[in-house]
């Protein structure tokens, strides 16, 4: 069979089981078999797709079609022009999340030592292994609760070669007393309980700790505006990615807590989406 018979095939039982962009993601899957190029790929209509690589196709294409992301499929997700590894172990991390990292990684610059940051649910490690990447002589820390996630951000930082110092432990309780860092990056689980069951398929087979910010969404920043002040240099910075309507919930969250430096920043899609709050 011709890699275009096979991907319109394909695509359409993938459309059938309700997969959005089925003709899309069955050439995302097929280039990640055999190599091609996805657009070559869908107007090849001479050569053959081999035994072997057609199996592993449709084997995946099943999956898909159960809703399981194309990312856990491909195991990679671009961020900042790198491949992360990713797995169910861990969120998948979003284009909005960039803005987060580069913000990071420009106020890092500005120190005149050698900085240190903390990136507290550190999941695949986007943000900590972007900064370490991005400011080689940074200290960069990365903390979270879950084993799964730490071993995912072991093997990223390993195979992009970043140092990145590892902590397991719920938020701060796994940093030393006294550590002090000129910036706390963070991307807290931050969906209302109630809404986290109305999601998408696909995102709710990504890991629910990672989503799940408890009843009204502010439980993690909560935490994380009252006991980062005690992780800060003074003038340290905290970046907090925030929900669509959340961003002025956690300023106020970040006032009360002592930052007298407090703003918002934009997405692509003109909305705030990224607090920062200096002491």
């Amino acid at each position: 069979m011709t890699p275009r018979e096979l991907l319109r095939l394909m695509a359409a039982e993938m459309a059938a089981a309700g997969v959005p962009d089925a003709e899309v993601d069955a050439s995302l899957l097929l280039s990640h078999i055999t190599g091609k190029n996805p657009m070559n790929l869908r107007l090849d209509s001479w050569s053959q797709v081999s035994l072997a690589d057609a199996e592993t196709f449709r084997a995946l294409c099943e999956k898909r079609k159960t809703r399981t992301p194309l990312q856990y499929l491909t195991g990679v997700q671009s961020f900042l022009g790198r491949d992360f590894h990713v797995d169910e172990r861990v969120l998948i991390p979003r284009p909005e999340t960039e803005l987060l990292a580069e913000r990071a990684i420009a106020l890092l610059r500005e120190e005149k030592y050698p900085p240190t940051a903390l990136d507290l649910c550190c999941g695949s490690g986007c943000l900590a292994i972007s900064m370490a990447l991005g400011v080689p002589s940074a200290d960069v820390h990365a903390a979270d609760l879950s084993e799964g996630a730490l071993a995912v951000t072991k093997h990223n930082a390993e195979r992009l070669h970043a140092k990145v110092t590892l902590h397991q432990g719920d938020l701060f309780s796994s940093i030393p007393e006294g550590t002090r860092f000129d910036a706390i990056v963070s991307n807290p689980p931050y969906i209302p309980a109630a809404d986290c069951l109305e999601l998408q398929e696909e995102v709710r087979r990504e890991p629910m700790m990672a989503l799940d910010g408890g009843a009204d969404g502010y439980d993690f920043y909560r935490r994380i505006a009252e006991d980062a002040p005690r992780f800060l240099k003074e003038g340290g910075v905290l970046l907090l990615e925030v929900g669509y309507d959340q961003a002025q919930g956690v300023m106020a969250l970040c006032r009360g807590a002592g930052f007298r430096e407090v703003m918002a920043h934009e997405d692509y899609q003109h909305i705030d989406r990224m607090v920062e709050a200096r002491l």
